[in-house]
């Protein structure tokens, strides 16, 4: 934290507040001096030479001079490989236990005294020192592991005496294509390409606000995704500890044969060395890493329309004022967000019976309109007796503990609090019945705020003591272990509890937090993102990157959180966010108002076409859902994803896919009332002009602002179809109607429609439809034959 983020902590805190951070963080650090193991002398030690192999069902062993290496394919074709006896469990990444193996697999040696694990999709080879290249069936390497390296020792003191622990710490180094690209990595606001720098594992609260150039942010999982020529890949080290990943883009030698390969090396503090790739194409990646990892929680078909939120309504009579104003404006208005300033004294579970005297009334009343309440969770309890949550964790034994058995404390919003080990499973469901408490009150879903955890202290990392105990599943360690996975268990322990409260209803949850598996919970958010244009920039790249990482449901704090945005900033971040998939306003309690009259009439009419468009392509956003779930394909993808071999392509960060059939192309930068766009093959219409345009290629497309309003369909953003594209809309009267955009002659289109299957837990039917021009009009074709059953409206022509 540098000093200016420091000042406004201290602002926002007060000084009775700091100080008592100021004694938790010094208690915490004489803690961790006491508790945590010193590092002693240490030696590094490197696999050896390969001794012999054994064949095991989708792969085998291979024991070398000091080390073991284990290799699975699993039937889904996903690669695992783990030294020193690491397995794939336990995992808090996996969606449950490890995929059978592949029983095709074949263990055989390899040349120079290696061995090869063959598979039909992949090949593993491991060469006699320890080095492993994954290739395809045609033998082109993707990505080439070096021999990795540990070092260990006895520890110096330490709670547990000087020979119960032996420290480890790794380096695994890993060569990629000149060409490749790296993504993901979690949320990571410089993005989505990652360039050559270091990227901390380390879920960090940034202090308030956040830009481009800040980093660790609030989600980070050790999850590469990488593309080249040779193909696409993702590489996840199944490791929570904080780490870092070192990267280095390649260079090509330009013909004279001297390329230069693109490196990742990965450093962990501790833990074991594993790891899981997955190939394919980025469709079949992401499809095989949400077979592993979970598929991602559909969220209600409300979920999908506009949201609004503000740290600081203060009132029922502000709540009802904010909901008129988009009324009486013609407005669509999806849900309400309460942040903490609703509870009584910020105690999670609880309400300001001044400021909100009939919260259920409240609820009942927005939602006879349309219009859900959301609420805020955060996992702090104040350590007050005569506090229910409180009194009940203690009863339940839920609260970490440091390691001489006391409540591990610190400072937050309610004062001093302790934290839920949400790595119980005990622990998980006692929590969970609190959020009995938020339906009771009217709430329809829950975010998850300050959960990585976060605690107000002046200095070092603002979190638990390294040394605090948890459960981890019966197995028992402490905070650096489970700190990356804090979050992501919340978002368990909230989602299971909602199922099993309301079992007829899809729970509606997103966290700031988590970690690898996330989606199988819900989303996320960009967290506390800086009121500016870098900010806005920022908050692309976060959906994309996350979206990679398998966590589809995602969007910015629109408008940005701590600052007050001009216009032209504000309109640009909200016709960003109206093609999103979480699409939310929110702002801190000390930050300019968000709701759009504010900014006036010319921004409040063009973000009412923004809005009314949000609408209209519900029933395409619905799909994109249903999709998500179905395959892993994330609803905001880069423009390489159907031709990630297409280079320029791969460096285009300023647009975005969504679905298979819309381009968006944002404006991210002031002053401009046009868009140069990067197209991928094929034609392209601009759906407002209706112009066509071939690609690949480069266009200048029209994007006028609030001062260039004159304009075809006035302030707008870059928005092109893909010709053919068959895009279910809502029609003028909410009739379900299928948008088709014309095909190039002698090409035929496709498109998806997935219908809305309520609130519930109803089976989805995939309805697929072709497009084609025949005699000069185009058709369109159910696949199976029958009636198409939908109205169809052509455009292009």
């Amino acid at each position: 934290m540098d000093g200016r983020d420091l000042m406004r902590s201290v602002r926002m805190i007060g000084s009775a507040r700091g100080l008592r951070a100021l004694r938790h963080a010094w208690r915490g650090r004489r803690v961790d001096a006491w508790a945590l193991p010193v590092r002693g002398v240490e030696r590094a030690r490197m696999p050896g030479l390969a001794l012999d192999a054994r064949a095991l069902p989708g792969g085998g062993v291979v024991r070398f001079a000091r080390s073991e290496l284990r290799i699975l394919v699993a039937a889904g074709g996903a690669v695992f490989w783990g030294w020193d006896g690491a397995g794939p469990e336990p995992s808090y990444a996996l969606a449950g236990l490890c995929p059978d193996p592949d029983g095709r697999v074949v263990l055989e040696p390899d040349t120079g005294g290696g061995w090869r694990v063959v598979s039909e999709r992949v090949t593993v080879a491991v060469s006699r020192h320890g080095g492993i290249e994954v290739r395809t069936p045609g033998g082109v390497v993707l990505r080439r592991e070096l021999p990795p390296r540990w070092w260990e020792g006895v520890p110096r003191g330490g709670a547990g005496g000087p020979e119960e622990v032996v420290v480890h710490r790794w380096v695994q180094r890993a060569e990629v294509g000149a060409d490749a690209r790296f993504f993901g990595l979690g949320g990571r606001s410089g993005g989505p390409r990652l360039r050559d720098g270091t990227y901390r594992l380390w879920n960090t609260d940034p202090g308030g606000r956040f830009g481009p150039g800040d980093d660790p942010l609030y989600l980070t999982m050790p999850v590469q995704f990488v593309v080249a020529d040779a193909g696409t890949h993702l590489a996840f080290y199944d490791n929570s500890w904080d780490g870092q990943v070192v990267l280095r883009e390649g260079e090509e030698g330009g013909g004279s044969g001297h390329d230069r390969a693109g490196c990742s090396e990965v450093r962990m503090t501790g833990g074991p060395l594993r790891c899981w790739v997955v190939v394919g194409t980025p469709a079949r990646v992401l499809h095989g890493w949400t077979a592993l990892t979970g598929r991602p929680a559909l969220p209600p078909s409300w979920a999908l329309g506009p949201q609004h939120a503000r740290w600081g309504f203060g009132s029922a009579a502000e709540v009802r004022r904010v909901v008129a104003g988009y009324r009486e404006r013609g407005l669509p208005l999806a849900a309400v967000h309460l942040d903490i300033d609703h509870y009584d004294r910020h105690r999670v579970f609880t309400v300001d019976r001044e400021a909100f005297p009939d919260l259920p009334g409240l609820a009942r009343e927005l939602r006879e309109g349309g219009v859900r309440l959301v609420s805020i969770v955060d996992p702090a309890v104040r350590a007050e007796t005569g506090n229910a949550v409180y009194d009940s964790g203690v009863a339940a034994g839920a609260f970490v503990k440091d390691a001489r058995g006391r409540e591990v404390r610190g400072e937050v919003w309610p004062g001093e609090c302790v934290f839920p080990d949400f790595t119980d499973p005990g622990v998980r469901a006692w929590w969970g019945e609190w959020y009995a408490e938020r339906l009771a009150q009217g709430f329809s879903g829950v975010w998850h705020d300050m959960n990585e955890p976060v605690v107000f202290s002046p200095f070092g990392d603002a979190t638990l003591p390294r040394s605090a105990r948890h459960a981890l599943e019966g197995r028992g360690g402490d905070h650096r272990e489970a700190h990356n996975v804090y979050a992501l268990e919340m978002a368990r322990a909230g989602y299971e509890g909602l199922r099993r409260l309301r079992p007829q209803e899809r729970p509606f949850l997103f966290s700031r937090s988590g970690w690898a598996g996330m989606q199988r919970y819900g989303g996320t958010w960009s967290g506390d993102v800086s009121s500016g244009w870098p900010g806005l920039r920022a908050s692309l790249s976060l959906v994309l990157g996350l979206g990679l990482c398998g966590v589809p449901y995602a969007g910015p704090d629109v408008g940005g959180f701590d600052g007050r945005p001009d216009e032209e900033l504000y309109l640009r971040w909200f016709q960003l966010g109206a093609y999103l998939p979480l699409f939310r306003t929110h702002s801190a309690i000390d930050a300019g108002r968000r709701e759009p009259w504010e900014f006036g009439p010319r921004v409040l009419e063009a973000a009412r076409v923004a809005l009314v468009e949000r609408e209209r392509l519900g029933p395409y956003f619905m799909t994109l859902a249903h999709l998500a779930r179905l395959t892993g394909a994330p609803y905001v993808r880069p423009v390489w994803w159907g031709a990630p071999g297409d280079r320029a392509l791969r460096d285009c960060e300023d647009a975005f896919l969504l679905g298979d059939a819309l381009l968006v192309a944002p404006v991210l930068e002031p002053g401009a009332d046009q868009r140069a766009v990067r197209l991928p093959r094929g034609r392209w219409y601009d759906t407002v002009t209706g112009e066509a345009h071939e690609g690949p290629g480069q266009v200048l497309v029209d994007a006028p602002g609030v001062g260039g309003m004159g304009g075809a369909g006035g302030a707008r953003i870059a928005v092109l179809a893909r010709a053919g594209a068959v895009i279910p809309v809502r029609g003028e009267g909410g009739e379900l109607v299928l948008e088709v955009w014309a095909p190039a002659v002698g090409r035929t289109g496709s498109g998806l429609l997935v219908r809305d299957v309520g609130e519930g837990w109803g089976e989805p039917r995939v309805e697929r439809f072709t497009s084609r021009v025949r005699e000069g009009r185009v058709g369109v074709e159910r696949e199976g034959g029958g009636e198409v059953g939908v109205p169809v409206r052509v455009r292009g022509l």
